[in-house]
């Protein structure tokens, strides 16, 4: 499936980028979004675009063969000042980042990301994994009853939490979880029927949560806020574009203490949505919100 960038023109109106620019690009993916910038602004805006997954970045130089103003910087955007210093820039003008993953990282990865492939239960961003790096396999066959049932929960928001994680221990106590379809098949079994008659899979919130866990988006998240903000120039716009309820509650308390410290102006009070012939051509984007703060 070809990847479609949600929210392209209200993020990139948004930002009001003009010619002498500094655009960072944090989270890079198929470069939709720098796309955009270079068609708009050609070689008067500078970009730095960042991903941790060094594929994203090789398929968009392939895409962006023709553009000359792009640096390609691999590192997650949780550590966007270090790479962007690195790089010998000390401040930016704005900041996107999408928080959503890409239909490649969702179909083509082969890490497990969905359930709609069979695939090896990984569901981590990075391609070569060291034995410290946590996989959802670990965290489905090792972590106890109580820690699955508060990650369910909280980073996916399952009304059935506990009774999925009760499931996940009593089945690993016969077998090893290997595969996203026996996750999957777990969860179903786990949860009653009317559950699977809804428009939204009934694992679908389980595996946001291992996802989640595995790459400590969270945290990352609440990294690159603070890093992003005061990367800004005075003036200098960031934009955050989230999936779902979890994420862009961060974003919003975030924007909101910034304004409230007098250090920033919210442009978003309420956050921008896919219209409904957005929606229409690309479902996914339906759960989608940007917010966008200036630094003042």
């Amino acid at each position: 499936m070809q990847h479609k960038t949600v929210l392209l023109h209200e993020s990139i109106d948004g930002l009001n980028l003009s010619k002498g620019n500094i655009f960072v690009d944090g989270t890079l993916g198929n470069g939709g979004h720098t796309e955009e910038v270079c068609k708009r602004f050609g070689k008067e805006v500078s970009i730095f675009a960042i991903d941790e997954d060094a594929e994203a970045i090789e398929r968009a130089k392939k895409r962006l063969s023709s553009y000359e103003n792009i640096t390609y910087l691999k590192g997650n955007f949780r550590n966007i000042s270090e790479l962007i210093k690195s790089a010998g820039v000390d401040k930016v003008n704005s900041i996107l980042l999408d928080i959503g993953l890409s239909s490649n990282q969702l179909e083509e990865s082969g890490r497990g990301f969905s359930f709609q492939k069979d695939e090896p239960l990984i569901m981590s961003f990075k391609k070569d994994l060291t034995e410290e790096d946590l996989t959802a396999k670990e965290v489905v066959n090792t972590w106890d009853l109580q820690n699955l049932t508060d990650i369910i929960s909280g980073y996916g928001e399952e009304r059935f939490a506990w009774r999925i994680a009760k499931a996940i221990v009593r089945s690993r106590q016969i077998k090893s979880i290997e595969t996203t379809n026996e996750l999957a098949d777990i969860i179903i079994s786990a949860t009653p029927f009317f559950y699977h008659r809804r428009k939204i899979h009934p694992a679908t919130k389980t595996f946001q949560a291992l996802r989640i866990v595995v790459n400590d988006e969270i945290e990352s998240l609440k990294e690159g806020i603070i890093k992003s903000f005061d990367l800004l120039e005075k003036e200098g716009r960031l934009g955050i574009i989230s999936f779902h309820s979890l994420e862009d509650r961060v974003v919003k308390n975030y924007f909101r203490d910034f304004e409230k410290d007098e250090k920033g102006e919210r442009l978003t009070k309420k956050p921008i949505i896919p219209e409904e012939a957005e929606i229409e051509e690309n479902p996914r984007s339906r759960s989608a919100k940007l917010r966008i703060i200036k630094k003042l």
